[in-house]
């Protein structure tokens, strides 16, 4: 590519568009093209740099990424939406290229691609091989918790977590079960039922687990076959590592081992008696889910190698 291709990030200031300027800094193919600070809030300046911009970045809030859309329906410039706006419009392409066989090539010719939600990434690379394999059924009770690190509330959760103030903490919340990931969670991990999700909050800056649990008779499956499914899923997917994980000498798994990273590791275990098994997805809330993803979608688009500007 003998020129760099024009990236604009609507929204850089908050904490993916953040996260997405810094690692762009090192991507050999884009160059920024910037907003004065003064014009942040001036449509017309911010559409102007749309149209000039070969990829646009939203990293807004979900009702401004839907009015700025219909603007952006006018132009010729290609878009990777950061909210939940457009995670389940059938006019956008949703951003996880390890979903299925045909996902990069819908992601490479796209016009406008949806990047998943951080939780929706770890629940769907658990449960999406499950439901091809008719492993979960209209009756299998699913129950997703997920774990992240502060950072994923953004600027106003994160400068509370680090005023000092008061002790940080593990809080839950989602208690009505109505967080916004589980309609995509739903869509494209093929579920059959809606499931129950309650995602925590813990007092680390970033990281994230998700995890689900069934009884072994409701699967019809060991661990270790659940194991050797994903293996064969994930085989050659350069960012989902199926891993084994030997609890006689490692008990704990540690939140944020894979900060800084676009990896997700995927683990099966199950319980001494066998009747039950758990899966577990690690993933960085702010890499796989959040900015990284979404210079990864960028690299495929754009017919890069997808580690482009991540690692």
């Amino acid at each position: 590519m003998s020129s760099k291709l024009k990236v604009f990030i609507d929204g850089q200031h908050g904490t993916t568009g953040l996260q997405i300027r810094d690692k762009l800094e090192h991507h050999s193919h884009v160059q920024v093209i910037e907003i004065p600070t003064e014009s942040r809030k001036d449509l017309n300046a911010r559409k102007a740099l749309m149209n000039e911009a070969d990829i646009v970045f939203l990293c807004l809030p979900d009702a401004a990424s839907k009015e700025i859309a219909a603007d952006l329906y006018q132009m010729d410039t290609r878009v990777i939406d950061a909210s939940s706006a457009h995670r389940v419009d059938k006019q956008w392409v949703y951003g996880l290229p390890e979903l299925r066989a045909e996902q990069r090539e819908l992601i490479r010719t796209a016009k406008y691609v949806s990047n998943p939600g951080c939780y929706a990434t770890g629940a769907i690379l658990l449960l999406n091989p499950l439901s091809e394999q008719g492993l979960l059924t209209d009756s299998t009770a699913i129950h997703i918790n997920g774990y992240s690190g502060y950072s994923g509330g953004g600027n106003a959760m994160i400068a509370s977590y680090e005023s000092g103030a008061e002790p940080p903490a593990l809080a839950l919340y989602g208690l009505d079960f109505q967080h916004k990931h589980v309609a995509e969670m739903m869509k494209y991990a093929q579920l059959k039922r809606r499931p129950s999700f309650i995602p925590s909050v813990v007092p680390i800056r970033q990281g994230m687990i998700v995890l689900t649990a069934f009884d072994k008779d409701e699967l019809g499956q060991s661990a270790g076959s659940i194991q050797q499914l994903y293996q064969t899923k994930y085989q050659g997917e350069p960012f989902v590592q199926v891993l084994e994980k030997d609890l006689e000498t490692d008990k704990f798994l540690n939140i944020s081992n894979l900060n800084g990273s676009n990896n997700c590791e995927i683990y099966a275990f199950e319980s001494t008696d066998q009747s039950q098994v758990l899966v577990v997805a690690r993933l960085d809330n702010l890499g796989k889910g959040a900015s990284s993803a979404a210079i990864q979608n960028m690299n495929i688009m754009l017919g890069l190698e997808e580690s482009v500007g991540i690692q």
